[in-house]
């Protein structure tokens, strides 16, 4: 691992759940004796207590699906699909190596679906992950040939995050003379995403999946009791808005 990726990830655990608010307590119980102590270690485990309610992972979540764009119903032009990886469970006895994560097997899965849809090529992004043996490209590509009968033409191997997705996808498309494509990624993530492939040079049509937010409905019980699920939701909803905010930064 370089010690920028090193350092990107210590960054991501300290701003993002349970990281923020353990980083609270943990600065609160180094200085146990002074007055803001108390206060501090309040406000951390109220952070964690709010990050892990329903009724606040889903609204996080809905700030960002929000902006993904509504489900994808025509191509209007697209000349290929581009579908990004996210992770990989490596070494999965039961499939003999490395395979897809549920997110990277739910964005394979609607790429051969939209592919079969609208007779498109397809692209797929994802570099190789650390004590990988392959690269995520790869097993998208194996999963969509082998098991949805969906052939790929093009693999980007070498990008480990999406600003490299989006860079290096967009290089090898473009000398294919491809402009406009459809890109296929969960729905909170859909919108750093398509800024970063229109900031590459392309036109960009969202195809956003997984949509986890729900719709409008009555308060119960269960969204205001933590559950580690929507730990999980706050956690990718804050790294998203984390990221947003960075290419605000740095890109716009």
């Amino acid at each position: 691992m370089s010690i920028a990726l090193f350092l990107k990830s210590l960054l991501s655990t300290l701003l993002l759940p349970p990281g923020n608010g353990l980083l609270l307590m943990a600065i609160a119980g180094l200085g146990r004796r002074r007055r803001w102590a108390f206060s501090l270690a309040f406000l951390g485990a109220l952070l964690l207590l709010l990050q892990s309610l329903p009724l606040v992972g889903a609204g996080l979540m809905g700030t960002l699906e929000r902006r993904a764009g509504p489900v994808l119903l025509e191509a209007a032009g697209a000349q290929a699909i581009v579908v990004l990886g996210s992770g990989l469970e490596l070494n999965a006895e039961e499939y003999g190596g490395d395979t897809a994560t549920d997110r990277t097997l739910l964005r394979t899965r609607y790429g051969a679906t939209l592919a079969r849809r609208f007779d498109l090529p397809v692209l797929v992004s994802g570099g190789r992950p650390v004590n990988a043996t392959r690269s995520e490209a790869e097993v998208m590509a194996d999963i969509l040939e082998n098991e949805f009968k969906v052939p790929v033409r093009w693999r980007e191997m070498q990008s480990m995050d999406t600003i490299q997705n989006a860079a290096l996808s967009a290089a090898i498309l473009k000398k294919s003379g491809v402009r406009r494509i459809v890109l296929v990624t969960q729905a909170f993530h859909m919108p750093r995403a398509v800024r970063l492939f229109r900031a590459a040079g392309l036109e960009v049509i969202p195809a956003p999946t997984h949509f986890k937010a729900g719709g409008v409905g009555p308060i119960g019980v269960a969204d205001i009791l933590p559950s580690a699920s929507a730990l999980h939701n706050s956690y990718y909803a804050l790294h998203e808005w984390l990221g947003i905010a960075w290419l605000a930064l740095t890109v716009e």
